[in-house]
């Protein structure tokens, strides 16, 4: 088969990575890819949104599936564009994207549904937002309702932090002017977080391993939120009853609502949730693989990738064998400076010749005219480790980490603690 795969990230390396295994596959493409995934792809030089350009491009090139990755092509209707050219695509459709492309219509599923999430209000002008905010107590959690890369979400220490934080989404539009229409303020709820990401087919709902994203930028979950750290699995701590309450009260319900509201979801769906005194809570969910959770899950997963997919897309995931590998997964994402704020672009990176025993799944980077791989985002490269547990896993991922350099770099130094504590 000849497939591609729509993104750039490290997410995306990271499915190219398990897809590069298929003996299925002859051809492996990626629109636009980096610099990692040029190892592993052919790189085309054409943007996630550029439909009419993605579409012809597999036309001419006999593509016979195209994985469609990113949040934002899945929520403006790739999938169903490439269906409506007679292109088989994988990934939900955009009426079922909307799981993830508005909090607001997530929320009033869950709460119609009666599936367990934080109460909350909505709102589509900021002065009834804020008198509502005003009648709360921090910590508060502020959402904008469209995506904003993952950046979206504020969790409010004080009421001062909150007001910005509104004020930034529905006046100052930070995120843009559809993300910041509307907005969830949530109240804010504790206990560990766990990732948690199904292949779903309509009905047929398989779990994959559970995962813990590591959001805020610095140690000991400090500072301002990012798209994602560092992640790991399994997860020692947490009990597997825990898991399957959160399928049978949550991800399952939610697969069997879609359904019910004609908007049957199709792909990864992703789970973000919360182990609270009253129970598994849902956060978010998302229209598609995590990331950096990819990061960790795919390279414990055993069976084809693609077979997965092709089973989900003919709607026979009951019958498809999925293993997954005992091993223990850590990533460690290397960030450049100023990251989640402005950071530079173009760093030379050394050290990629030196990594002995991680996975490097490349998320911000590019090859300059001279051949050399530079920086080009924020969140640089994911560093994987495996092992025979998380301390293995770690120990490798961290020392492979320390081998490659870039002017500024930084990391969190205790991805997976928690499991350890």
């Amino acid at each position: 088969m000849r497939v591609l795969v729509i993104g750039r990230g490290g997410r995306e390396h990271a499915i190219v990575w398990a897809l590069s295994k298929s003996p299925k596959i002859s051809k492996l493409f990626c629109a636009p890819g980096n610099g990692g995934i040029a190892g592993l792809a052919e790189c085309v030089p054409i943007t996630e949104l550029q439909f009419d350009e993605i579409s012809t491009f597999a036309k001419e090139q006999a593509i016979d599936l195209v994985m469609v990755a990113p949040d934002d092509p899945l929520a403006a209707g790739l999938v169903d564009h490439l269906e409506s050219k007679g292109i088989e695509a994988f990934g939900p459709r955009a009426n079922a994207a909307i799981i993830e492309g508005s909090k607001v219509f997530m929320k009033q599923l869950l709460k119609k549904y009666s599936i367990p999430t934080a109460a909350y209000e909505s709102f589509d002008a900021y002065e009834p937002a804020l008198a509502y905010l005003r009648s709360q107590t921090a910590p508060i959690v502020i959402k904008a309702d469209g995506l904003a890369a993952g950046k979206g979400v504020t969790v409010a220490q004080t009421m001062e932090e909150a007001e910005a934080a509104l004020k930034d989404i529905m006046v100052g539009q930070v995120f843009g002017a559809s993300a910041g229409a509307s907005v969830v303020i949530e109240e804010f709820l504790t206990g560990q977080e766990m990732s948690l990401l199904a292949f779903v087919d309509g009905s047929t709902v398989r779990l994959m391993v559970p995962s813990q994203d590591h959001k805020p930028v610095f140690d000991n979950d400090k500072g301002p939120n990012t798209g994602g750290m560092g992640t790991y699995s399994p997860l020692p701590h947490i009990p597997e009853s825990i898991v399957q309450e959160a399928l049978v009260n949550i991800v399952q319900p939610t697969a069997d609502a879609m359904v019910a509201e004609g908007r049957p979801f199709k792909g990864v769906l992703y789970a973000g949730l919360i182990l609270t005194p009253n129970g598994v809570k849902t956060i978010e969910f998302n229209a598609r693989f995590g990331d950096p959770e990819t990061q960790v899950i795919l390279p414990r997963l055993k069976t084809d990738l693609l077979d997965i997919f092709l089973a989900i897309n003919n709607g026979t995931l009951a019958e498809q064998p999925i293993e997954w590998s005992e091993q223990a997964a850590v990533c460690v994402i290397v960030a450049s400076p100023g990251y989640p704020g402005p950071y530079p672009k173009g760093l030379p990176i050394s050290g990629l010749d030196q990594v002995q025993d991680a996975l490097v799944f490349h998320a911000g980077t590019a090859v300059d005219e001279n051949g050399q791989i530079v920086t080009n985002g924020g969140r640089v490269l994911g560093i994987t480790g495996l092992g025979k547990d998380i301390v293995e896993a770690r120990q490798k991922a961290y020392a492979d980490a320390d081998r490659i350099h870039f002017e500024g770099k930084h990391y969190r130094t205790d991805i997976a603690m928690k499991a350890l504590r």
